[in-house]
């Protein structure tokens, strides 16, 4: 049985894109609690937009070198969130706070994958994310054959991704789940919901691809 691809929309920050990420069947919503981010929305907010997710869609708080307190409070606002490191952290701040957490990773040539992944045994997935200046992958995709084979945690491609080549994504890397976030935006953080849509529709459709032809 070929598996479905989990789709996960991130940089919500309007309830209208959180309603439209849920009917176009995302099975994930990121929220990025990050000040420096264009996307940035407050522990507050967060809860709020988290509170109109139906059961089976996980709300998601990126977090970039933040400190225990602030993911603390993020974790008692919001009881059923899922973690995404995307600075500099270390094994032990992604699991002191005891959630689920993603463990983002900066693709880049000399890059080591699977070394870096080992020193993660606990994160539920690796997110693969481009490398630029500063965090996060800024929109840009990366190369994906610098993805190793046999990858020890479930892979989130992320990075550049949209309805138009988002399936050539899953039929290269065959990820667990996909990310997008500027990929289904009008600007940054005010999504389009047609956008969301057609993305959705695309890994679907992938899926039905693999499906088809499997290897």
């Amino acid at each position: 049985m070929t598996p479905r691809t989990r789709i996960k929309i991130c940089g919500l920050t309007r309830e209208a894109d959180v309603d439209a990420a849920v009917a176009a069947g995302a099975d994930a919503v990121g929220l990025v609690l990050y000040d420096r981010s264009p996307r940035h929305v407050t522990i507050e907010q967060a809860a709020r937009l988290a509170s109109r997710l139906p059961p089976f869609v996980t709300p998601v708080a990126l977090f970039v070198n933040a400190g225990a307190a602030h993911i603390e409070a993020a974790v008692r606002a919001i009881p059923n969130l899922v973690l995404q490191f995307h600075g500099d952290e270390r094994p032990e701040d992604c699991w002191q706070a005891g959630r689920p957490y993603l463990r983002a990773a900066r693709m880049a040539p000399g890059f080591d994958l699977l070394n870096f992944a080992l020193q993660y045994p606990d994160a539920q997935a690796m997110l693969l994310d481009a490398h630029v200046e500063g965090y996060g992958g800024g929109g840009k995709a990366f190369d994906w054959s610098l993805i190793p084979h046999g990858v020890p945690r479930p892979v989130v491609l992320s990075g550049g991704l949209h309805a138009e080549n988002v399936r050539e994504g899953i039929l290269r890397v065959r990820p667990w789940a996909v990310d997008v976030s500027s990929g289904v935006e009008i600007s940054k953080g005010i999504k389009d919901a047609q956008a969301i849509r057609r993305f959705c529709d695309a890994v679907r459709a992938a899926d039905a691809q693999r499906a088809a032809t499997p290897t």
